[in-house]
C-alpha cells in the first residue's frame, strides 16, 4: 500500500529557454549591386538549469537578452550566407562558449524579396515576395547536427489532371465522384538532412533550397492524381531520389477545396468552369517518405511551426 502521509517532491523534467521572433535583415552591398536577407531567428537553449528552477540562481543563465545581441551581431560579423549556415554559426557559438549550455535549437524563418527592375543605376530596390516563408532547424548538441530545412504557405493548383472516385460509402456520403477536378494545396514541408557532423562535406543550402522546391514543384505538376496522398507520395519520393543530402520529407497538405457551382437555376451549364473556393473545413493529409533504411525524427507537430 502506497505510503501517502508525506507529499513527494516534484522534479524538473524538460526545460529550455531562449529568445523567440528576433527579426533581423542584413544588406550585403556588392557596390551598386544590394542583396537583401530577412530572417525571423528564435533561439532555444538547454542545459544545466536546475538551479534556477529550484532556488532561482542565475548562476548558470545566459540573458535571452544577450541571445538577441548575438543573432545581430553575427548577422555583421558572419553575414548570411544562408539560413541552415546562419543558424549554425549561432548553436555552435552557444554551445561552445557557455559551459551550462549543452543544446541550442535555433529556428528560421525566411522572407524572400525580388529586385524590382528599373531604370535607374542602382540594383537596390526589393519587392517582397509572397510564394512561400522558408524555413530550417538547427539543433546542436556538442557533437552532432540535426539540420531539418523546409517551406511553408505554399499554394499550388492543378486546374485538371486529378480524380477522385472509388471511395469508401457509407450511408453518410454524399460526394459525388470526380473525374475531372481542381486539385489545390497550401504545401507546408519538412525535410531532413543526413549532414550530422562537422566531418562531413555539409550541403550547398541555397543549392539544395532551390533544387528541392523545385522538385517539389514539378512531382505536383507532372503528377496525374487520383487522390492527394498519392501526389504527396510523388512530391516526396523525388525529392528523395533526386536530392542524396536528404534522407526524410515530411509533408503537411491541407485540401482546398473547389467545388462546382450549380449553374442550373440559370439555364447555364458548368462545364468545369466554375468553382466555389471553400477554406473550411478542409481535408488534411499528412504523411512522411524516407529514405529505405532510414528512421523518420521529424516531429509530427514540426509541420505546423
Amino acid at each position: 500500500m502506497a505510503d501517502n502521509s508525506r507529499p513527494a517532491r516534484p522534479v524538473l523534467g524538460q526545460n529550455q529557454y531562449g529568445k523567440a521572433e528576433n527579426r533581423v535583415v542584413r544588406i550585403t552591398r556588392d557596390g551598386a549591386t544590394h542583396h537583401i536577407k530577412d530572417l525571423n531567428v528564435s533561439v532555444s537553449l538547454s542545459g544545466d538549469m536546475e538551479d534556477v528552477h529550484y532556488s532561482g540562481s542565475n548562476a548558470s543563465v545566459l540573458p535571452t537578452d544577450t541571445t538577441k545581441n548575438t543573432v545581430y551581431a553575427f548577422a555583421k560579423e558572419h553575414g548570411i550566407e544562408s539560413a541552415e549556415q546562419f543558424g549554425i554559426h549561432l548553436a555552435r557559438h552557444f554551445v561552445t562558449s557557455q559551459e551550462p549550455i549543452h543544446r541550442a535549437r535555433i529556428r528560421i524563418e525566411e522572407y524572400g524579396w525580388e529586385r524590382i527592375e528599373h531604370g535607374g543605376k542602382g540594383a537596390h530596390s526589393f519587392a517582397r515576395t509572397g510564394q512561400e516563408t522558408r524555413l530550417t532547424q538547427i539543433t546542436y548538441d556538442g557533437s552532432s547536427w540535426e539540420v531539418v530545412s523546409g517551406l511553408k504557405d505554399l499554394v499550388v493548383l492543378n486546374s485538371t489532371d486529378s480524380e477522385f472516385w472509388g471511395y469508401v460509402k457509407d450511408k453518410y456520403t454524399t460526394l459525388p465522384e470526380a473525374y475531372d477536378r481542381i486539385l489545390a494545396t497550401e504545401v507546408s514541408a519538412r525535410w531532413r538532412f543526413n549532414w550530422t557532423d562537422d566531418e562531413q562535406q555539409a550541403p550547398d543550402w541555397e543549392e539544395s533550397y532551390a533544387q528541392t522546391r523545385q522538385h517539389l514543384l514539378r512531382a505536383f505538376a507532372e503528377t496525374y492524381s487520383l487522390s492527394l496522398q498519392q501526389t504527396l507520395y510523388a512530391m516526396g519520393s523525388r525529392i528523395v531520389e533526386q536530392r542524396a543530402e536528404i534522407d526524410e520529407v515530411r509533408f503537411s497538405l491541407p485540401n482546398k477545396h473547389h467545388f462546382l457551382v450549380d449553374l442550373g437555376p440559370f439555364g447555364l451549364k458548368n462545364d468545369n468552369e466554375v468553382y466555389f473556393a471553400a477554406d473550411r473545413p478542409y481535408g488534411l493529409i499528412e504523411a512522411t517518405v524516407l529514405r529505405d533504411g532510414c528512421e523518420a525524427r521529424i516531429p509530427a507537430d514540426l509541420t505546423n511551426l
